[in-house]
């Protein structure tokens, strides 16, 4: 069981889990080669603050999103992960991340993603 990690302020809340929500929020939250341990550790999403809100972020983040994650899966902490963006053109893009742990049991995790104006 770990710490469990808030994912809207990124604090520890008190509580104790068993499932891979800290994996994939840090995964996610992580800009990609700030890591000191892994260079391969995190993802691209920081860099869509930058883009206009435009069509083709939600398939971006997508994108950025499944290449973080993809350690889960290669490492057998996760058997599918799969991720959908929908993007409602407010300067956020929403990622929905359902991701069936080695048990067999899944989880869906919400991630907003910041997108410049």
């Amino acid at each position: 069981m770990d710490a469990q990690l808030d994912p809207y302020t990124g604090d520890y809340t008190g509580g104790r889990i068993s499932h891979l929500g800290n994996a994939v929020y840090l995964r996610l939250m992580t800009p990609r080669g700030k890591w000191w341990a892994d260079i391969q550790f995190g993802s691209r999403l920081h860099e869509l603050q930058r883009e206009k809100d435009v069509p083709r972020i939600h398939i971006l983040a997508k994108q950025y999103a499944e290449q973080a994650l993809a350690p889960l899966l290669t490492s057998g902490r996760a058997r599918t992960i799969t991720v959908t963006a929908q993007q409602p053109h407010d300067g956020r893009c929403l990622m929905l991340v359902e991701v069936v742990d080695a048990t067999g049991t899944p989880y869906t995790f919400r991630h907003f993603v910041q997108v410049g104006g």
